[in-house]
């Protein structure tokens, strides 16, 4: 205590414009506190965390499947937070926003390309003959991250909430690197 009301004398010598009124109860000294360290989170909480992170996936379908919907937000987010207090549930966290990410791009920019190709070969008559091949693929290429994100996420969020190390393939190792 002695040593606040040094730090307050000080600071209340070197303003000379503030006055207190004598017998006031000095203000609270201006130095910030230290901030104090989070407590590592429980096993069970680390694998609810991990679970959540894994089920973000499925945000996506409210999100109307965009490239960076709120699915790999919350991912993030979740990442985030939770970095400094478990290993574990970074690295699932951080999996779940790659997996997302790399996906809801990756089939964005393979359908950009496609369309591309094909109008460009308009102009030689042989990407006529292409749209009703491009409008199909698509449609496949549209609707399979809508099906195969949220299952590969679920299948994830099981394995995490029994404590189980889940993998997603081609993921884990740049996701492993980047935490």
């Amino acid at each position: 205590m002695n040593a606040e009301h040094e730090v307050y004398e000080a600071h209340a010598a070197s303003d000379s414009t503030q006055s207190h009124a004598p017998g006031a109860p000095a203000p609270a000294p201006i130095h910030p506190r230290p901030a104090e360290p989070r407590a590592p989170l429980s096993p069970a909480d680390e694998r609810t965390w991990a679970m959540m992170a894994h089920l973000t996936v499925l945000l996506n379908l409210l999100s109307a499947n965009i490239p960076l919907g709120i699915g790999a937000i919350a991912a993030l987010v979740i990442y985030l937070i939770y970095k400094d207090r478990s290993r574990y549930v970074a690295f699932q966290a951080m999996q779940a926003f790659l997996f997302q990410l790399i996906f809801g791009v990756g089939m964005g920019v393979i359908i950009g390309l496609m369309w591309a190709i094909v109008g460009a070969l308009t102009v030689v008559f042989v990407g006529v003959l292409l749209i009703p091949f491009a409008i199909i693929l698509s449609i496949v290429l549209g609707i399979f991250p809508i099906i195969v994100l949220p299952i590969y996420g679920i299948i994830g969020a099981v394995q995490a909430s029994n404590g189980k190390d889940f993998r997603y393939w081609l993921i884990s190792d740049l996701a492993y690197n980047l935490i």
